[in-house]
């Protein structure tokens, strides 16, 4: 290989890494940019409410959120007995080989 086409790989190889960092760096930066405008709207439509609209008193009052709280714990826990979930791993099948 002459000089020339050393210069000329080591040349090309330098402009890679160079291509190849700018590259993740403008993928990094359109990944932030795109985090940032979606958080926007995101606050915009739903907080600012930019589309009419209002929060419901259910959502928004902490004292209806205490009291469907203490419903729920007041309920009778009702269940069925325990089920094995997996069976096989307990290992107290019993397998009938013959057919009778």
């Amino acid at each position: 290989m002459g000089k020339s086409h050393q210069l000329l790989l080591y040349s090309g190889i330098k402009a890679d890494i160079i291509l190849q960092t700018m590259g993740a760096a403008k993928i990094i930066g359109a990944l932030g940019a795109t985090f940032v405008i979606t958080y926007s709207l995101d606050a915009i439509i739903s907080d600012k409410k930019i589309f009419g609209g209002s929060t419901r008193r259910t959502v928004s009052d902490k004292e209806w959120w205490e009291e469907t709280d203490n419903k729920f714990q007041a309920w009778p826990r009702t269940a069925g007995s325990p089920v094995v979930m997996n069976p096989i791993s307990r290992q107290n099948f019993i397998v009938n080989t013959r057919t009778e």
